[in-house]
């Protein structure tokens, strides 16, 4: 039951991140789609597995303790 709580929890602040750009300054979010959909598949592949493995890392430097 604990993992389902984490991913809960990392869901919900997901949604606070994305929400957070929109919000604030919604013509640059627009204008910052517009330029995202505009990239080759490639591209947007390499910002995505670049995105996973920041975050694979950050977790693993997280669970060390090192923060």
């Amino acid at each position: 039951m604990l993992i389902l709580d984490d991913f809960i929890r990392a869901a919900a602040l997901l949604l606070v991140f994305e929400g957070i750009m929109p919000f604030a300054n919604p013509a640059r979010w627009r204008e910052l789609i517009r330029l995202v959909s505009s990239q080759s598949d490639r591209a947007l592949r390499m910002m995505g597995l670049i995105s996973m493995l920041m975050g694979a890392l950050l977790l693993y430097l997280a669970n060390k303790h090192i923060f």
